[in-house]
C-alpha cells in the first residue's frame, strides 16, 4: 500500500487534506464551479485559503448554492442580509465585488459561450 504524498501545508487537518488530495490542481472546466471559486477567491483576498475552505458551506448556503444567476440579481436588501451573516466574510466590499463579479460573469458566458472557453482559452485549453 502507497502512501499518499502530499504538500506540507495541508496537513493542518483533514479539511486541507481533502482540498490538497480532492480539488487543489485538478483542473476545472465547469462554469459553476469556476463562479465558485472566483467567488470564494474574492472572499480570500487579504485572508488565509484555510480560513475560506472553513465556511465554504456558509459561502454556499449564503449565496444561494453559488448560482451566479441568483447573485447577479441581488439587491440592497439581500447585502443588508449578507453584511448580518457571522457565517461569512462581512466585508461588504467583497459582497459587492461578488455581485458585480456575477454580472460579469455572464457577460463573459455570452461573449465566449461559457466562461469557461473563456479563461481556458489563455493556456489552449490545458493546465501549464
Amino acid at each position: 500500500m502507497s502512501t499518499k504524498i502530499r504538500c506540507g501545508w495541508c496537513e493542518k487537518d483533514d479539511l486541507y487534506r481533502n482540498y490538497h488530495d480532492n480539488e487543489w490542481g485538478n483542473p476545472v472546466y465547469d462554469d459553476e464551479t469556476l463562479f465558485e471559486f472566483l467567488l470564494l477567491e474574492t472572499f480570500q483576498a487579504g485572508l488565509s485559503w484555510y480560513t475560506i475552505l472553513s465556511k465554504r458551506q456558509n459561502f454556499s448556503k449564503a449565496f444561494d448554492k453559488f448560482n451566479y444567476n441568483k447573485v447577479a440579481k441581488y439587491d440592497e436588501d439581500k447585502v443588508t442580509e449578507l453584511m448580518q451573516d457571522a457565517g461569512i466574510i462581512r466585508n461588504q466590499l467583497k459582497i459587492r465585488g461578488t455581485i458585480s463579479n456575477a454580472k460579469a460573469f455572464m457577460e463573459v458566458q455570452n461573449e465566449f459561450g461559457s466562461f469557461s472557453n473563456y479563461i481556458w482559452n489563455f493556456v489552449d485549453g490545458k493546465p501549464l
